[in-house]
């Protein structure tokens, strides 16, 4: 008869070889992805003092970067809401997502392989809340198939300030969104099988516009005037766009909450340890100059951090560069599965599994970013403004295939006297009155009627609005945010020659259609019969 212990040893190693126990140890994944969401975190202040993150407070953000990797040089691929999110469920670069490669009049290609289609063919239970790819419609939707939405208990966190700002209690406010963005995850929790895997995508819109102008002062307590010499060099330092800034952070600090209740929810499920946490955002500030919809780093850096204590040593900061497709392969690879050769992204579990700091793969040295069709109304005949880059330690590299054209788009009495133009309330409130692929907003509108005809503040104006030449370079290490292009000095052309040449290898490695063929792909109307996807080449 066999004793206690043997017997004890029998049994675990039976479930250790059973399907249900195998199901168990894969890890589930939680992806919190904020709409327009900027590197902005107090985990970063902490590393990086004299910017903004120095006013807001992020603690479960915070939580993920010391319990797990804080990455201090992630980038979207592109930084447009569509061609970034593309990118990010195929692991590609956006243009070889074809028509998921802009904004409006996109369409997503059945044929792209997708990570959480893959998961649940693996046997995940996928799922989401809110946004996650936003264009399309139902019989053309991401992946192939609409993966189940779980909003039952209501999407009213996506206008965060909207909603408490109208309650009589604030605090009683807040928590009634809080509990709706707990609602939906639970029922996302209860709608799976025993033993099954998670792949769970929390996609809140809040820090998108239009929030409401002083809510981060009346609902966090963020006061403007201390943004004062913060800001990033492109915004003229004055009170409205400090406001303007201040109201944008509290709506960080209203995302970080909201991830705040998805972390409790898990320690009560006792699957927090076997889920890897991931928290990012999908390109830099709506509604500022040189922000979203632009290559500069205020447009294309993003926050990011990972948490998996069951693999992932914590309590590091990695300085290794990361492009937001690769996370699609990195939760492939984490959940066991083949990443398609077709991905371009790179899995990160070797530099998550490392113990080490600072630079863990030294061939991670760059990103490449891009930019096509944004507002289809921002430009006659649907054109685009196509700009490509190259983002190393040292340089930001920038290619402006079309430089004669306006790249946030025209506007009526453009050139005019400010009376021409439109009113300071419509501005703030119409994205479409003028220079469409600038976000409607109180600093949008004080830029346009205020800096145009003063000479003291034009350059603001120049930021935001005025054309671009065909080649930017910028010296990261004397120019952190990007505002003196040094593309035709002399001193820097072999700089500029070797970036140059990197760039384009790349795309043509890869396959874009602006530098592959005659460049014309994306310049067609966004419903063109003829648009058709890069024939993809293998992951190199």
């Amino acid at each position: 008869m066999l004793n206690r212990s043997v017997l004890i040893l029998l049994t675990g190693m039976l479930l250790l070889s059973s399907p249900v126990f195998a199901e168990t140890t894969r890890p589930n994944i939680l992806f919190a992805f904020a709409d327009d969401w900027g590197r902005y975190a107090s985990a970063y202040a902490a590393i990086e003092k004299g910017g903004p993150s120095d006013i807001v407070s992020t603690p479960n953000f915070d939580r993920i970067a010391k319990e797990g990797v804080l990455f201090t040089n992630a980038f979207v691929n592109a930084p447009s809401c569509t061609p970034c999110r593309s990118s990010l469920l195929s692991g590609q670069y956006f243009w070889r997502t074809g028509r998921g490669a802009i904004l409006q009049g996109a369409i997503w290609d059945e044929n792209i392989p997708s990570y959480p289609l893959i998961l649940q063919k693996a046997g995940y239970h996928i799922g989401h809340t809110y946004k996650v790819w936003s264009p399309g419609s139902p019989a053309n939707a991401p992946y192939g198939a609409r993966p189940t939405s779980y909003g039952k208990k209501g999407s009213r966190f996506n206008g965060f300030s909207q909603f408490v700002t109208k309650q009589d209690d604030a605090d009683a406010g807040k928590n009634t969104l809080l509990k709706e963005v707990r609602g939906n995850f639970k029922d996302f929790l209860a709608d799976r099988e025993d033993g099954e895997p998670f792949c769970y995508w929390w996609g809140p819109t809040n820090c998108h516009r239009k929030w409401i102008q002083g809510s981060g002062k009346e609902l966090w307590g963020l006061n403007p005037d201390d943004l004062k010499g913060k800001l990033p060099a492109c915004l003229p330092d004055v009170p409205i766009v400090r406001e303007d800034f201040a109201d944008y952070l509290g709506e960080a600090m209203a995302f970080d909450a909201g991830l705040g209740v998805l972390l409790d929810e898990l320690q009560k499920t006792g699957e927090i340890d076997n889920t890897i946490i991931v928290v990012s955002g999908d390109h830099g500030a709506p509604g500022f100059p040189n922000g979203k919809c632009n290559l500069y780093d205020f447009g294309t850096h993003v926050p990011l951090a990972v948490r998996w204590p069951q693999q992932v040593p914590g309590d590091r900061v990695v300085h290794d560069f990361v492009c937001l497709p690769d996370l699609a392969a990195t939760f492939l690879d984490a959940g066991g599965e083949e990443i398609p050769q077709v991905m371009t992204g790179k899995s990160l579990l070797s530099v998550l599994k490392s113990d080490k700091s600072g630079v863990v793969d030294p061939m991670r040295d760059a990103v490449i970013t891009g930019r096509e069709r944004h507002v289809a109304k921002a430009r006659a005949d649907w054109r685009p403004y196509p700009q490509r880059a190259i983002r190393t330690k040292n340089f930001l590299y920038i290619r402006n295939f079309k430089p004669g054209r306006w790249p946030m788009g025209t506007a009526p009495g453009y050139g005019a006297p400010a009376a021409e133009m439109p009113a300071f309330e419509v501005l703030r409130e119409n994205t479409f009155a003028a220079f469409g692929d600038l976000d409607a907003s109180p600093t949008k509108a004080w830029i346009t009627l205020n800096c145009e005809q003063d000479p003291s503040r034009r350059k603001y104006f120049d930021f935001a609005f005025a054309q671009r030449p065909e080649e930017e370079l910028y010296d990261l290490k004397v120019d952190f945010h990007q505002v003196y292009n040094v593309a035709d000095e002399d001193r820097y052309a072999d700089v500029k020659s070797d970036l140059s040449t990197r760039l384009m290898h790349i795309l043509k490695e890869t396959g874009d259609p602006r530098v592959t063929g005659d460049g014309s792909t994306y310049d067609k109307p966004p419903f063109a019969t003829e648009w058709k996807r890069p024939v993809p080449g293998k992951n190199k």
